[in-house]
């Protein structure tokens, strides 16, 4: 693919907030998204520089856009559809992947600003937790403990550790 058409595709699917996936997904506390060099990704629609190239263009992207480009699938009158109908049984690797009906669930319970907020929180601690207690071993661990956790649970695990 020529860089031109690659950035083209970037272009057209450049998101506001590339830290919640269309799908689901909490890319902000990816740790593909806290990764320092050519493999680091930049989340659902972001822009990547200085990284592979990245085309974010994704199958979720081209449905939204066909049910009237709705930015998260939760939004969509078709919601849940057959990419979500046995998520919960699903047994993925990526395991993060199994909270998206859940975290889709609290969008609609709290509002996408308020749960952009909690993201944002989220990510912040676990930038301090990767700045300041990442022995280059816990990357992983902590960005799953701080995805899969509750915030106030996060919370509460910050006021007793010691920085």
């Amino acid at each position: 693919m020529a860089n031109q058409d690659i950035a083209n595709k970037r272009e057209s699917y450049a998101r506001k907030y590339p830290l919640f996936s269309q799908c689901g997904l909490n890319c902000g506390l990816c740790p593909r998204y806290h990764t320092q060099g050519v493999s680091k990704c930049p989340g659902c629609g972001g822009v990547a520089t200085g990284t592979h190239e990245f085309v974010t263009h994704c199958g979720v992207n081209s449905c939204a856009n066909r049910h009237g480009g709705v930015e998260y699938c939760c939004q969509c009158g078709e919601y849940p559809c057959k990419k979500y109908y046995d998520s919960e049984n699903i047994k993925d690797s990526f395991i993060t992947k199994q909270h998206q009906l859940a975290d889709f669930q609290k969008v609609k319970d709290i509002g996408l600003a308020a749960y952009q907020a909690e993201l944002k929180e989220k990510v912040g601690i676990l930038e301090r937790l990767l700045a300041d207690f990442n022995d280059g071993r816990r990357k992983n661990f902590f960005c799953l403990a701080v995805n899969l956790l509750e915030l106030a649970d996060i919370r509460d695990v910050m006021t007793r550790i010691k920085v």
